[in-house]
């Protein structure tokens, strides 16, 4: 342990000697060479120079150009791989500890213009940490409020310094500084009423008197207010905060209308003894102000102040600008605004059109008074960009890649090997190539539409776009069908518990079946159970196809050997005729009306049973099915009971109507209001629905 120690005190001395030498000659070889030839460890030596640059900065605390030479001094030493990356930023940190703030401030330039030396790759990964930790430091040993300046060159600095993704210095979830809280005279007591009313000093009210412009404590108090919407701009989505800024900001606003201010007051300077805090609110030229340099960054509040305040153009466009930056925040889409922060559209309309009065305002204040208000109107557009991008999640910022220019190797000739002359000079004058002329877009279009296709503008999207002439038949390809059949999806037994597989059963079976709009007279209570009869209905009719195409191929050969007989072939065109509309009628048929036929078949002794509950209202059923008043006394003349003559009727529309069906029966019965009837029908239906299913089974 202790010979340790000796080798860094006797390293120490050394190099402490070494870098006095060297810094004197202002050669950092001198220094390099006595470490090279130092016999130790790399780390002891680094450790040991470390230790004599930290020695030796504290005795040129008082030399500023010194300062700045040493550090310079050291970056030079950590470019020759002899100290950590981190020292030049230690020592800085150093510096700043022992020196006051004015020293400080003197010393901080030189960090503020060597950025790019803390920017280099092989200084900022190393650095970052301790040029934040450094700036940190300093920070809290300032005054906000005094020393404005200085806190503000520490920001930018740290603003040029990390690039603009750096999470440590962004305000990613839109946070406000609410602790900034603008105190006022809210209590409203007798010295501050006195004060407005007029019992202020004398020189005071003269002035007021000559501005014109009437200041009282429900002003004040509504002008003062206003900073705290500023401060917390979410208050204005409440109700009853929104009604107090709408009615401070109209008082405000009419007040600065009311009193406008002119350009010679504006660039006169007060000639009356005031007192410091008071000249600081003073108009002033423009040139004036920028060399000045004197800023405030908390408001006076004081009432006296008010008046001379309101006459100052940088002051009155300062809370105009607060006006503006507000009304942008409330307008803009910002990531983490909670979803109650909307605005109505009253709100909204009254935002712009007061936008539009502090614009005019900020117009009217000289000096240039429009060239200031397109300077704010450009500022406000260019945070709308920031807004988006602290939107988009911040991404990092990446410079372009810079193309390089393919030269072309150098053309040689036949046998000889020389370049030519038009290559050289194109290789060596370092221009790009020159670039074949496009066609006009007329010219693209014409070509494609003689060739019977179209141009989308772009290669691709041109290709895909004539793959088929016509895209709305393309669309409908078969290809495109992506719909399982029905029988299919209903023969899946794993699924037909699930209520999306049923809903989309349904779905395919109005698509693809004529079974989804028939009436069932059994009424089922679970689709399942529908879906399982619609299967086996489905599964018959295919048998029944299937039987009557066997059947047909055997009788056609039968058919063909039979002589014709004469004449047989032979029919009229009145016969051709009814033999065409009946087999149309067959042929529109789908068949569930087939199967309906078919299986529900109604005999004449089954209606001779339903005559009796029709009774004597047959005729009023006869004239809903159609008949006129001479077919009613054809039934009448033929048949001597109303049972007859009702049998005789609905033998007939059985026969004749293609619509008639014991459901269209009960339908139109049930119209009548023939309800015993109706339930007649419907008892006969379900009989004849169970024996059609006994013999199906």
């Amino acid at each position: 342990m202790s010979s340790n120690s000796s080798n860094f005190l006797v390293l120490l001395k050394t190099f402490t000697e070494s870098l006095e030498r060297a810094f004197a000659a202002n050669d950092i070889e001198v220094l390099k060479a006595d470490y090279d030839a130092a016999r130790a460890s790399d780390n002891d030596k680094k450790t040991a120079l470390h230790q004599a640059f930290r020695d030796m900065l504290l005795t040129k605390s008082e030399d500023i150009p010194a300062i700045e030479g040493f550090i310079s001094f050291a970056v030079n030493s950590c470019r020759k791989d002899m100290t950590v990356a981190t020292m030049p930023v230690v020592l800085l940190g150093d510096i700043f500890d022992a020196v006051t703030l004015d020293r400080a401030e003197q010393i901080f330039t030189y960090v503020e213009n060597n950025v790019a030396i803390w920017k280099e790759e092989f200084f900022f990964t190393a650095c970052k940490h301790n040029l934040l930790r450094m700036c940190n430091d300093l920070l809290r040993r300032l005054s906000r409020s005094q020393n404005t300046v200085f806190c503000g060159r520490i920001l930018l600095f740290l603003a040029k310094f990390f690039p603009f993704s750096e999470r440590s210095g962004l305000n990613i979830i839109s946070e406000f500084n609410l602790e900034n809280i603008t105190e006022y005279g809210m209590d409203g007591n007798e010295m501050i009423v006195e004060q407005l009313s007029g019992g202020a000093d004398a020189e005071v009210d003269g002035e007021a008197e000559e501005n014109k412009l009437k200041i009282d404590y429900n002003l004040y108090c509504k002008f003062w207010a206003l900073q705290d919407f500023f401060r917390n701009p979410n208050q204005c989505y409440s109700k009853v905060q929104w009604k107090t800024f709408e009615t401070h900001a109209k008082s405000v606003l009419s007040a600065f209308s009311s009193f406008k201010l002119e350009e010679h007051r504006a660039s006169s300077t007060t000639s009356k003894a005031i007192d410091a805090t008071a000249a600081a609110h003073c108009p002033m030229e423009e040139d004036e102000i920028r060399e000045s340099g004197h800023f405030f960054a908390k408001f006076l509040t004081n009432p006296k102040l008010l008046s001379l305040q309101l006459s100052d153009s940088n002051f009155r466009r300062s809370v105009l600008v607060q006006f503006l930056i507000l009304f942008q925040y409330l307008n803009s889409t910002v990531k983490f605004k909670a979803e109650t922060h909307v605005l109505t559209q009253a709100q909204s309309d009254w935002l712009k059109e007061t936008e539009t009065q502090v614009y005019q305002l900020i117009e009217e204040s000289p000096p240039n008074g429009k060239k200031f208000a397109n300077t704010a109107r450009h500022m406000l557009l260019r945070e709308e960009l920031w807004n988006s991008w602290k939107n988009e999640g911040c991404k990092e910022f990446k410079r372009p890649e810079a193309v390089l220019e393919d030269t072309g190797s150098t053309a040689t000739g036949g046998g000889g090997g020389t370049a030519s002359t038009g290559s050289t000079t194109t290789s060596g004058s370092g221009r790009p190539p020159a670039k074949r002329p496009r066609k006009p877009l007329g010219d693209l279009i014409r070509d494609a539409t003689r060739q019977g296709k179209f141009y989308m503008g772009n290669p691709e999207i041109t290709r895909l776009w004539n793959l088929c002439p016509d895209n709305l038949q393309a669309c409908k390809g078969t290809d495109r069908n992506f719909l399982p059949s029905l029988e299919t999806y209903l023969e899946n037994p794993k699924e037909k518990q699930d209520p999306s597989f049923e809903w989309r059963a349904l779905r395919l079976l109005a698509r693809q079946s004529p079974h989804f709009f028939t009436l069932f007279n059994t009424p089922s209570y679970k689709v399942s159970d529908y879906l399982e009869s619609v299967r086996k209905k489905i599964q018959k009719d295919k048998l029944d196809i299937k039987l009557e195409h066997a059947i047909q191929e055997e009788t056609a050969p039968t058919n063909a050997e039979q002589p014709e007989a004469e004449g047989e072939g032979l029919v009229g065109e009145e016969e051709q005729e009814q033999m065409d509309t009946e087999l149309l009628k067959t042929e529109q048929l789908t068949p569930e009306d087939k199967n309906t036929h078919k299986t529900l078949a109604v005999t004449k002794e089954q209606l001779s049973e339903l005559a009796p509950s029709i009774g004597r209202d047959w005729k009023k059923l006869a004239t809903k099915l159609g008949y006129g008043a001479d077919e009613i006394q054809y039934f009448e003349s033929e048949h001597g009971t109303v049972a007859e003559q009702c049998c005789h009727l609905l033998t007939l529309w059985f026969d004749d109507d293609m619509d008639a069906s014991l459901d269209n029966l009960a339908y139109i019965l049930e119209g009548l209001d023939m309800i015993p009837a109706a339930d007649a029908v419907k008892q006969m239906i379900a009989l004849l629905s169970e024996k059609v299913e006994e013999v199906s089974e």
